[in-house]
């Protein structure tokens, strides 16, 4: 394995009285300058793409109340992630990937100010609103595999867990953020300058990126095109752990995560309440609330646990709170379910991201990261497409129940397998 690179700021690392912060913590991790500075340049970032992710299902749902055009739009958002995140971990491995991060973003902000003017028509095309949430998503999806393959470069291999915990936490903490934030602007500014505010946000990203320094890791020079293509998939082949972790992970996504994307529906439809209204902002915001406790959960009060504990006992928890979630019929009982299923959730997820970046090698993580991205991120509108169909032809509550019976079945799996049975989770 080749050695791990990363820009050693330990004298960041001091607190009160010289003691340093206790390795593998979030706050340890927290401590790397570099690593900050990217974490809350990029938090800033994501901040805004939540707001514009909720603003984007409740023009959805306002232009035409169709569950299915909501899904469309949750499919152009995500949907590249699937089919072109072996390209963006490919191009991870053998280019720079701090001009791919910068080329990426200002892409995503050219086309969000598209959006803006798009939605702030008279009679906004609906046609031309997914064309321009599509080519965000395509951005993303170059964009994603090289950011996850910077992230254990910024810091040495004992902070990981807290790194991993940390990014975790900045995904879901700006769904707090975010949703909370447009729920109380889209009123006023409308989806338009919902739109306008993401866009400025990216600036934040692409200064952070451009003034740091972010080393570079390439495959070998000698790879083919088809070898950088899908490197990952002979990787997971040939490694059980790698194998367990992705498919566990694209399982849930396909299965499990539509009710996330159908949210808009499930407020106006099982909940009573309008998707465009401040009540639904803070649903969703409570959501992202409990999934960034429970990432940093991972990084902090569970970081002496095996990861295979904590995924087990994850998976059966959000079995339980994803079928509770299905059940509820009123707001008043969706806020806490909703906030311990984002909890359970992003405890499963962040443990199996964490055993996953610590164990791959530096001159393949781009790629191998690429498949982690399709199952988290790029399985889930492939789901969410098949969701729609399904809540149009019964309901929406027969989606989320039949999420929580595939959950049930990959925690049972989880208690069988053996993939992971050979390995000291926590060592590695």
């Amino acid at each position: 394995m080749a050695p791990e690179v990363y820009v050693d700021q330990s004298d960041d690392a001091q607190v009160d009285g010289d003691l340093p912060f206790t390795p593998g913590t979030a706050r340890s991790a927290l401590s790397r300058k570099v690593f900050r500075s990217v974490w809350l340049g990029t938090t800033s970032s994501n901040v805004g793409t939540w707001m514009q992710n909720l603003a984007l299902g409740v023009l959805a749902y306002d232009l035409t109340h169709s569950a299915s055009y909501v899904a469309l739009i949750g499919f152009a958002q995500l949907g590249p992630l699937f089919a072109l995140s072996i390209l963006g971990g490919a191009l991870a491995d053998v280019v720079d990937r701090k001009r791919l991060l910068v080329i990426c973003q200002v892409e995503q902000l050219l086309f969000s100010l598209v959006l803006a003017w798009t939605a702030a028509q008279h009679h906004p095309s609906t046609l031309l609103i997914f064309l321009c949430v599509l080519a965000i998503g395509i951005g993303n999806a170059v964009n994603a595999p090289a950011f996850t393959a910077v992230l254990p470069l910024l810091v040495p291999k004992e902070d990981l867990p807290g790194a991993v915990s940390l990014q975790s936490v900045q995904m879901n903490l700006s769904r707090v953020i975010g949703p909370a934030i447009a729920g109380v602007l889209l009123p006023v500014v409308h989806p338009s300058g919902i739109f306008v505010i993401n866009a400025v946000t990216y600036l934040f990203a692409v200064y952070v990126i451009v003034r740091v320094a972010i080393p570079s890791v390439k495959a070998p020079a000698h790879d083919s095109i088809a070898q950088r293509l899908l490197g990952g998939f002979a990787v997971a082949r040939r490694d059980p752990l790698v194998r367990y972790c992705l498919v566990t992970v694209a399982t849930i996504s396909f299965f499990c995560l539509p009710f996330v994307g159908l949210m808009p529906v499930i407020a106006a439809r099982d909940l009573h309440i309008a998707p465009s209204g401040s009540i639904y902002g803070w649903l969703y915001a409570i959501f992202g609330l409990g999934a960034a406790l429970g990432a940093v959960s991972v990084g902090s009060v569970f970081v002496t646990l095996s990861r295979r504990t904590l995924i087990r006992g994850g998976l059966g928890a959000f079995t339980v709170f994803l079928a509770l979630f299905g059940l509820v019929g009123n707001i008043f009982w969706a806020f806490p379910t909703v906030f311990l299923l984002g909890y359970a959730y992003f405890v499963t997820i962040t443990s199996l991201s964490t055993t996953l970046q610590a164990h791959i090698p530096n001159e393949v993580r781009g790629r191998v990261m690429a498949l982690w991205i399709m199952g988290f991120g790029g399985t889930v509108p492939l789901g969410l497409l098949v969701a729609g169909s399904v809540a149009s032809a019964t309901s929406v509550r027969t989606v989320v129940l039949a999420g929580a019976a595939v959950a049930a079945l990959v925690t049972l799996m989880a208690w069988l397998t053996t993939a992971t049975e050979n390995t000291d989770l926590r060592t590695i």
